[in-house]
């Protein structure tokens, strides 16, 4: 059931920009009442693949993709998240927000202020130009250590650990016009759904199978009983 919610999620998100998947890991259980060795697959816990998605040209100046590790950072309603989804928008007061309204950092953590009409223009490190004058830097953050982020919802991600502060990812390039898949790879996700599904048909079936083993001998002892 675990997997199976897993893998719908990820099918269900294969067309959201910058969405990461999720995976499982594998250990085996033994039962503590197995008197023949007999293990099972566990899921012991899921993890995130964040690794790259497919970069697409969109030609909106205002959508942006990341090639290389790390997140872009924005002012969510109780502090920083993080996300790789850059389809960004101006917001009525000019600031540089999220589709869910969430203004965009700035490299001082302040959002940053654009004005209609003015073309923009955004360099490899992020660096932000209205008609050709400086205006900003934007906060890019990554995380030396994979388990110090974790999901939030609706694509984004936050800080698990408040000892392990993000830092600037080495090597990350900002690409304008650009947009990231989903990394979920939708074939591979369908054929192991089905996979899944099947197993737990497979095993739907032993239960019951095991459920009438049960009960057929309850009343073979009654029978004999009597």
């Amino acid at each position: 059931m675990e997997s199976l919610d897993l893998l719908a999620n990820n099918v269900a998100n294969a067309s959201t920009g910058g969405y990461k998947a999720d995976r499982e890991f594998y250990s085996l259980y033994a039962a503590p009442e197995a008197e023949d060795g007999q293990t099972m697959p566990l899921i012991e816990k899921p993890w995130v693949d964040l690794s790259q998605g497919l970069v697409h040209q969109t030609g909106n100046p205002l959508d942006l993709a990341l090639t290389g590790r790390g997140f872009f950072a924005v002012a969510g309603p109780s502090g920083p998240l993080y996300t790789r989804n850059g389809s960004f928008q101006v917001a009525a007061d000019g600031r540089l927000v999220t589709s869910d309204g969430y203004a965009v950092r700035g490299a001082a953590g302040a959002p940053l202020l654009l004005h209609n009409g003015r073309s923009v223009d955004i360099s490899n490190d992020g660096t932000v130009r209205e008609d050709g004058a400086v205006i900003g830097k934007l906060e890019l953050v990554d995380f030396t250590n994979p388990d110090a982020v974790v999901k939030h919802g609706n694509n984004y991600f936050r800080g698990a650990t408040p000892g392990a502060p993000p830092q600037a990812p080495p090597g990350t390039a900002v690409q304008q016009g650009k947009l990231e898949a989903s990394n979920t790879g939708s074939a591979e996700a369908a054929v192991r759904l089905v996979s899944v599904m099947r197993q737990f048909e497979m095993l739907q079936k032993a239960a019951t199978l095991g459920a009438e083993m049960n009960r057929a001998a309850v009343e073979q002892v009654a029978r004999v009983g009597s």
